[in-house]
């Protein structure tokens, strides 16, 4: 069991390690409003061996270095914040769209064989009906409120229940509503390729996720890769050279087919390459991302 340190002994810690602090007072404030184990996560991949015991830091380690890399996957992940958002307004949209002209907009999506599930996960219309249940937006009220004390929301219209929704719960919609269906008539709405989209879409709300619990991007392997089509991996790599399929920038890719196609957006990758080509190991790190160099067990 590893024991609790202050700020100050964490400092410590560190250059007995062998990493270079050029500003003890400025690491600590950084350690005291980032969190030692956030950052220690960019920290191991300036050590010599981690994974087999070995803390020390490589001679040319220095905090300045590791706090680079940490701001520039910061700023990333809020760059990336108002695309995925718009993505995923722009996918609301057309599954109402889609719900409502093919299967009506009350009732049908709230049954549970519009569905498809598997296994023992949860059933979709469950997962659908909670999200709504737990809404306090007064378009969600007043089908809540009736004179049983029971919800009825068999007069709730679909353009209003996806609002409700979670973005994983859209997610399994797309991929199981209608029998399996949804997810190529979402994909021809949008005017995009139909094979693998609702993977791409379940891609979408993993980088959706990680942004927004400010998890690491550097030298993350994504484990949920959805299929990108082979064009638009084509011309993203045009704009920013090679990339490995499981790199986070494969999920971006897709991110800015999505929005260039449906015409919510102009094309966004551009921006993404000048920013990270600015430093060459985040670069390095986002291109092909490694295994995290922890401790073994």
């Amino acid at each position: 069991m590893k024991k609790s340190l202050s700020v100050g002994a964490q400092v410590r810690l560190l250059s007995n390690r062998g990493l270079v602090i050029e500003d003890e007072s400025a690491c600590a404030a950084f350690l005291a409003s980032s969190n030692y184990y956030r950052f220690s996560g960019y920290a191991r991949y300036f050590q010599q061996a981690p994974h087999l015991g070995n803390d020390s830091f490589e001679p040319d380690a220095t905090v300045a270095k590791i706090c680079n890399i940490y701001e520039a996957d910061e700023i990333l992940r809020a760059s990336l914040s108002k695309p995925l958002a718009r993505v995923e307004v722009l996918l609301r949209t057309h599954v109402a769209r889609v719900v409502a002209a093919d299967h009506g907009p009350y009732k049908k999506f709230l049954e549970k064989d519009f569905y498809t599930d598997v296994g023992e996960a949860e059933p979709t219309v469950e997962a659908c009906r909670r999200d709504i249940e737990r809404s306090r937006e007064r378009h969600i009220l007043r089908f809540k409120t009736t004179d049983n004390g029971s919800p009825d929301f068999s007069g709730l219209p679909i353009w209003s229940a996806v609002d409700s929704w979670s973005f994983g719960t859209l997610s399994k919609c797309i991929e199981r509503g209608a029998r399996g269906a949804l997810g190529n008539a979402v994909a021809t709405s949008l005017g995009v390729a139909k094979a693998g989209f609702a993977y791409r879409v379940r891609s979408l709300v993993y980088l959706r996720n990680r942004c927004a619990h400010h998890s690491r991007l550097w030298h993350h392997s994504v484990v949920d890769a959805g299929p990108t089509p082979n064009n638009v991996r084509a011309k993203a790599k045009r704009l920013t050279g090679q990339f490995e399929p499981r790199s986070v920038l494969d999920i971006v890719a897709s991110v800015d087919d999505l929005l260039v196609r449906s015409g919510t957006a102009g094309p966004l990758f551009p921006q993404r390459v000048e920013q990270y080509s600015l430093d060459a190991a985040f670069r390095e790190g986002l291109v092909r991302p490694q295994s995290p160099r922890d401790h073994t067990t």
